[in-house]
């Protein structure tokens, strides 16, 4: 993790004192940064949104989707990476589904802010 120096004095110490112990560490910061990479793109953000409406295999996500089985297969490994999304096998189909609750959430708070 980099250490820089600002180019400016501290205004009010105590108010950076107060707030400094609270911020999460770099690790941490450098993790969501990443989640919200994963999560800031539109075909990715529609396939958790298809999948929080129900659990679906590839092809029926590439047909919702208008896309390549090929492309969702792609999106889905990423999401799937980055623990967004999980895998079940039945038979010969591969069923997806949110992680769990906490993406639903996220995507339900940030299409509220969205429509403010």
């Amino acid at each position: 993790m980099e250490n820089r120096k600002t180019d400016c004095e501290a205004y009010n110490i105590e108010l950076i004192n107060k707030v400094k112990p609270n911020m999460p560490e770099m690790r941490v910061l450098y993790e969501l940064s990443d989640f919200f990479k994963v999560m800031g793109d539109s075909t990715r953000i529609q396939l958790l949104w298809a999948l929080e409406e129900s659990e679906m295999c590839v092809s029926d996500l590439a047909v919702l989707l208008n896309m390549t089985k090929s492309a969702v297969s792609h999106q889905l490994k990423v999401l799937r990476t980055a623990k967004l999304v999980k895998a079940v096998k039945t038979g010969k189909n591969v069923y997806y589904s949110l992680d769990d609750t906490h993406i639903k959430d996220i995507l339900e708070k940030a299409l509220e802010h969205v429509m403010e």
